[in-house]
């Protein structure tokens, strides 16, 4: 996974070198001379949607246009400023100006702290970079996630996983820190991301790995993700689920025991019968994409989940000039 200097907003806070800065106004100073980006809470929004910023004994601001870099050219929306209130911002230093004793005005700029980020980090990115990010929140249709000093990137519901789910939220929480693959990256002339697409299951396995985790005849848990007039899909693992047949008495969201019929690689499916069904804790394996010690690589130029024997072909290809010939 690639590692860099710009890390999600949240991640300096409570640093010693982070709080050396902002606790005294000879720090905020030295951070404007050298050009750093800080971090502090933002602890309120003013009718002008003026962000203010806790600074030790002091108070920043950060004007609503420098609250936000709009890649793209978008518009900044009010509910973007408003919306950082009680939480984290990273920012620079652009002035501070003595008035009189004890009245100091302090200006932050997080939409520059975002651009040096945006230029020096996102700007080197290509598709298939595996890289660090952070939920900041859930929709229906997929998570956003800060990939680097604030700025979002939308990761849909059909990249999480190759499982189908009903909801982000059958796999991620807010606020959890994740590793995500870039899926497509869109630059305007001058080399800046303006549109960044983020995928996650080409890091949870393919069809194979995750099968090989199981054997015919074993019975073991598993979540029920979702119920169709043909049958009932229950996950056993992040990338992998099979197929039960219908019961009445069986909701998406359970803990399900089934019982494993057989497994077809030249299908990719799995025939499950249920065994029994209930409100409960998911098992650990699938609370969790990844266990302690799995080795995330920086980049995948093609990944396939189908066997090789499976006619049906399921792949990711983010590197297009080594497309595989089948």
């Amino acid at each position: 996974m690639i590692k860099s200097v710009y890390q999600t907003e949240g991640s300096l806070i409570g640093t010693d070198e982070n709080n050396r800065y902002i606790s005294s106004l000879e720090g905020l100073e030295e951070a404007m001379r050298e050009g750093r980006i800080l971090e502090a809470a933002a602890i309120g929004c003013s009718g002008k949607l003026e962000l203010c910023v806790e600074l030790g004994d002091h108070v920043g601001t950060i004007e609503r246009d420098e609250a936000v870099l709009n890649l793209g050219g978008e518009e900044t929306k009010d509910i973007a400023v408003i919306t950082r209130v009680g939480k984290p911002v990273c920012f620079k230093v652009i002035s501070i100006e003595k008035k009189k004793v004890g009245d100091v005005k302090i200006r932050l700029s997080r939409r520059l702290a975002q651009l040096e980020c945006a230029t020096n980090y996102l700007a080197g990115l290509k598709a298939g970079d595996v890289i660090p990010a952070k939920i900041t929140h859930l929709e229906h249709f997929g998570a956003f996630a800060d990939i680097g000093c604030g700025i979002i990137s939308l990761l849909s519901i059909d990249c999480i996983s190759v499982s189908r789910i009903s909801h982000p939220k059958d796999r991620l929480r807010q606020g959890s820190e994740l590793a995500v693959v870039i899926k497509s990256i869109e630059k305007d002339e001058s080399g800046l991301p303006t549109r960044i697409y983020l995928s996650r299951r080409e890091l949870l396995g393919s069809w194979e790995e995750n099968a090989s985790r199981f054997s015919a005849g074993q019975t073991v848990a598993g979540i029920v993700r979702s119920i169709e007039s043909y049958g009932i899909f229950v996950e056993l693992a992040p990338n992998l689920a099979g197929l039960a047949e219908y019961r009445p008495d069986v909701a998406v969201g359970q803990t399900a025991a089934v019982y494993i019929k057989s497994i077809i690689p030249e299908r990719m499916k799995l025939k499950l019968v249920i065994v029994d069904s209930y409100k409960g804790i998911p098992p650990r394996h699938l609370r969790s994409d990844f266990e302690d010690g799995d080795y995330i690589p920086d980049h995948i130029s093609h990944w396939k989940y189908s066997p090789e024997c499976c006619k049906r072909v399921v792949e990711t290809i983010f590197d297009t000039d080594t497309r595989p010939n089948y």
